[in-house]
């Protein structure tokens, strides 16, 4: 294994050996422990001494089903402190392939001076990208892979990331036309685009995956996809499968936990046009494509590809979030205004979730009217645009709040909140306040428990949230799905056997389960370093405050349990 170093001020990238420090670390782990050894934690986000990571899971390069999740840290421009987002498509699992550990981007070159690093087996080297420049992602990838080959993978920011944008992310390609793949979350384009550099290029490995202990990692690897491809909710009669993420918007609005009109509300009631089974209605009826898969080896295959009424493709793959952040968040209840919007964030290189949020609080504003597509598309044009509004909306949430002067602004540690109102699904409200991500559902996602702990009420909540985040850690770490967790949970035994099979660690439980803790041990650590102290760990006052209808329910988990929940950690 190797890291490969890229200085963007020097433009030029070298090869080192792996440390025995970080030999067995990958992904969002890998990205706590180089990110807290080598930046000052105080730096500007944005700035020269901040560095940007990609790195596959440890279980990357092996082709685990639904584990070629591909890694993206640095300190965030929201939050403050550490941010790690993950994505599909086929960049987890070449750099795994290809033997790297971690590519980390450091330093910077002279403004708006851009570069593509093109990463060829042992080869990496740095090539002028003005022709790219002021171009989405979709154009770019379109590009790039005309030119290095359509099976090449291709990692890009839009012009949000270029322009510093706080809401950008990166886009990533998967298996054959697949795009917009995207590492959304914490304004990570930005600090991609303040390095300068518009994209990665990764051409196809060559040559066999090498295990140490090949018999042992197949029959765990196996045995994991029997139980996800027999499971009822996520095989190919599974609703995961059939319907998405979007399977879960009824049951979000039913418990009264759907954004709606800048979570103000808590139900939405044309959600009904906008639930997975409408979704699956109007792509198999356009001809599009339901029950595909962003990485590979997926045997869940969740992603859709929705087409409008001609059947022209729009957009892959309208998610959950996305339905609840930039629908009914903005009173939206068309899916096809859904995905335009969706297509417009993709291209911009921005995220759903952030961008949704701070149209939200635009509309409370009076920028547009709730429901009035037209005004949220002039809205959209003006970020692709680059105007001073549309500057102020692509950096997100809370930026927005501060300039309009508005009070109701959903985000916890500088970050917008997905879909999910805290205040009735308060599991999720601990993790938002409590989490070194900032408000992220990846970080630790109660909705799954709702049978378990209700709710509605105080009590469990930090300790399922701190359950919930060390499994988020684990699955960060070694780059499988969120959705794929639990034949994991209920057998360790897997993960430990595909993990010894690939790098012969010979772990044990004990070794895995301090692994998954020590993540959230050191991004607390960097945090604390930069400055974040426990009264940055909370829910906004208004939700503490303002009763959300329709169970007129406030967050009122207790601040003292906030503040401990990391102490058996």
């Amino acid at each position: 294994m190797k890291i490969l170093r890229v200085n963007m001020k020097e433009a030029g990238a070298r090869w080192e050996p792996v440390s025995a420090e970080y030999e067995q670390l990958g992904g969002r782990a890998l990205i706590a422990k180089l990110l807290l050894n080598e930046i000052p934690p105080d730096c500007d986000a944005l700035g020269p001494h901040n560095k940007l990571i990609f790195t596959p899971g440890i279980l990357g390069g092996a082709v685990v089903p639904t584990a070629g999740r591909l890694s993206v840290g640095a300190k965030s421009p929201l939050t403050k402190g550490i941010k790690e987002a993950n994505a599909g498509g086929t960049g987890g699992d070449n750099l795994g392939k290809l033997g790297i550990k971690a590519i980390v981007v450091e330093g910077q070159g002279k403004p708006k001076r851009f570069f593509i690093l093109v990463i060829d087996g042992d080869s990496a080297e740095l090539v002028p990208a003005e022709d790219l420049l002021n171009t989405g992602t979709y154009a770019t990838t379109d590009t790039l892979q005309e030119r290095y080959g359509t099976n090449s993978t291709v990692i890009c920011i839009g012009q949000a990331g270029e322009q510093l944008m706080t809401g950008a992310g990166i886009s990533s390609t998967g298996e054959k036309d697949q795009r917009s793949n995207h590492a959304a979350r914490g304004g990570l384009g930005a600090v991609m685009g303040s390095k300068g550099l518009k994209a990665l290029v990764i051409l196809k490995p060559k040559g066999k995956f090498e295990f140490k202990d090949e018999k042992l990692f197949r029959a765990a690897s196996k045995a994991f996809a029997q139980e996800l491809i027999q499971s009822p909710k996520l095989g190919t009669k599974g609703s995961q499968h059939l319907y998405g993420t979007a399977s879960i918007v009824g049951a979000v609005n039913e418990m009264g936990s759907l954004p709606t009109k800048n979570f103000s509300e808590g139900q939405f009631e044309p959600s009904t046009e906008l639930r997975g089974e409408k979704l699956r209605e109007l792509v198999l009826a356009r001809e599009g494509k339901i029950g595909t898969r962003c990485m590979p080896g997926c045997v869940i295959a969740c992603r859709n590809l929705f087409a409008d009424p001609t059947g022209k493709p729009v957009v892959g793959s309208v998610q959950y979030e996305t339905i609840a952040l930039v629908g009914s968040n903005l009173g939206l209840g068309k899916l096809d205004d859904v995905a335009e919007i969706n297509y417009m964030c993709n291209d911009f290189g921005l995220d759903t979730i952030e961008t949704g949020a701070a149209l939200g609080v635009a509309l409370e504003a009076g920028l547009a009217e709730f429901g009035d597509i037209d005004g949220i598309l002039g809205l959209m044009k003006q970020i692709g645009e680059g105007t001073v509004l549309g500057r102020v909306l692509g950096c997100g949430a809370a930026t927005t709040g501060r300039v309009l002067g508005v009070r109701r602004v959903p985000v916890a540690l500088g970050q917008a909140m997905p879909g999910y109102d805290p205040r009735t699904l308060k599991g999720n409200g601990v993790t938002y306040a409590t989490s070194p991500q900032g408000a992220d559902h990846t970080a630790g996602n109660a909705f799954g428990a709702r049978k378990e702990v209700n709710p509605l009420g105080t009590e469990g909540q930090k300790e399922l949230s701190l359950k919930l985040q060390i499994i988020a850690a684990m699955l960060d770490s070694t780059g499988l799905c969120l959705f794929a967790r639990p034949p994991i949970i209920a057998n360790p035994q897997l993960m430990l056997d595909m993990i010894n099979g690939i790098h012969g660690w010979g772990w044990t439980l004990e070794d895995y389960d301090r692994f998954n803790r020590d993540v959230l041990r050191t991004e607390l650590e960097f945090n604390r370093r930069a400055g974040i102290t426990q009264n940055d760990y909370r829910i906004p006052e208004y939700m503490r405050e303002e009763p959300l209808p329709p169970h007129n329910a406030v967050f009122d988990v207790p601040d003292s349990d906030l503040d401990t929940i990391f102490d058996t950690l």
